[in-house]
């Protein structure tokens, strides 16, 4: 009996791994217009609206953020300003490498490393590791952040948070750049 929980137990991880590595490679998007150039979009004043949903679908809190964006040669500074459903307010600063050919990296008080991006044609892939606190304690968890360019004003982006290949839940917001 012990030898069967053992061998589900096994197969179950194995299956999380795996299901975990799969997904769309983000130059599938290569030929879609308009193309993403994130020194183009974040540069000035964007505001954006968005939700955060647990892995059930409920709607936990919602949020809007104002992000002053300005690049110096290839170093990009995003500085967002976040108001939260519940009455609270948060800050995130990113600075942001652009590597050239469509390769970014950045870093921010709360991400834990490096965040790694890539865009091809319409989309960017962000991946890093967050820092979130959450009633009062932090946990890294895994952020899969995909960002589609709809037209030059405005943008979607779709984050699926995970902790060990588990999927905790999803941020959706809507960009616009430029005022209101």
């Amino acid at each position: 009996m012990l030898w069967r929980m053992r061998s589900f137990i096994g197969a179950l991880c194995a299956a999380v791994l795996v299901a975990g590595c799969g997904g769309v490679a983000v130059d599938r998007y290569a030929g879609q217009k308009p193309a993403m150039d994130l020194r183009t979009y974040f540069n000035g004043t964007i505001n954006g609206w968005g939700m955060f949903q647990d892995r059930g679908g409920e709607v936990i809190k919602r949020f809007t953020v104002r992000i002053e964006a300005r690049w110096e040669g290839d170093t990009g500074t995003l500085d967002e300003h976040f108001s939260w459903s519940d009455g609270t307010t948060s800050r995130r600063v990113w600075t942001i490498r652009d590597l050239g050919n469509g390769r970014y990296t950045g870093r921010a008080d709360d991400v834990v490393g490096e965040a790694i991006g890539e865009a091809s044609g319409s989309a960017l892939r962000w991946r890093y590791v967050l820092a979130l606190p959450v009633d009062g304690s932090v946990y890294n968890v895994d952020f899969d952040d995909w960002m589609y360019m709809i037209d030059d004003k405005v943008m979607l982006n779709r984050s699926a948070m995970s902790k060990f290949g588990i999927h905790l839940g999803e941020v959706t917001l809507s960009f616009t750049r430029g005022a209101p």
